[in-house]
């Protein structure tokens, strides 16, 4: 794998960056989340503006041909960054249950650190696919109905905490394949 440093500076990556520094604000609304009035409104709008930037910056690296190493890694350690970061906030105030809590480190840590052995194997980052990326969307979801106070009784909280548990699971093995063919076609 080669990172070509004249490709860094693309709008793409910009826009993968700016997500990636959505944490400093993200990160002192949750830690106040009870104690700042308004908190959990700013949060829902970081969290919105953070996905816009994640589908502007895969759509601006395919419309002006700046897809690069660089940006299949920082573009989804930005979105695994912001969700371990806020997943870790809410277990800590009681928000999000063990499980849920687990499933999701576990996720992410599992596909980071898979996608690094990939990578030095077949000499390439494998890229997002659609799975991992509509699991990211709806655990995205599932914070917001979390930020916006759904207790664990409530039926949306329900819905969405079951399905973005068994899409973690299916995201970590399809992701698991994926690499072993790659591996074995290299």
């Amino acid at each position: 794998m080669k990172i070509e440093f004249n490709k860094i500076h693309t709008v793409s990556n910009y826009i993968s960056f700016i997500r990636l520094f959505l944490a400093i604000p993200i990160f002192y609304f949750v830690s106040n989340i009870d104690k700042i009035n308004g908190a959990r409104t700013y949060l829902i709008s970081l969290y919105l503006f953070a996905y816009l930037t994640d589908i502007l910056d895969g759509y601006f690296a395919r419309k002006l041909n700046e897809i690069s190493e660089l940006g299949k890694i920082i573009d989804p350690f930005a979105d695994k960054f912001l969700v371990i970061m806020i997943v870790i906030f809410y277990y800590n105030y009681d928000l999000i249950p063990q499980l849920y809590f687990w499933v999701i480190i576990l996720r992410d840590l599992f596909i980071f650190t898979g996608g690094i052995f990939v990578s030095k194997k077949i000499g390439s980052v494998l890229p997002s696919n659609y799975l991992g990326k509509f699991t990211v969307l709806l655990i995205g979801i599932f914070l917001i109905i979390v930020t916006l106070g759904y207790k664990s009784s409530d039926l949306l909280y329900q819905i969405f905490y079951f399905i973005t548990i068994l899409l973690s699971i299916l995201s970590v093995i399809v992701y698991a394949v994926r690499g072993n063919k790659e591996i074995n076609k290299a």
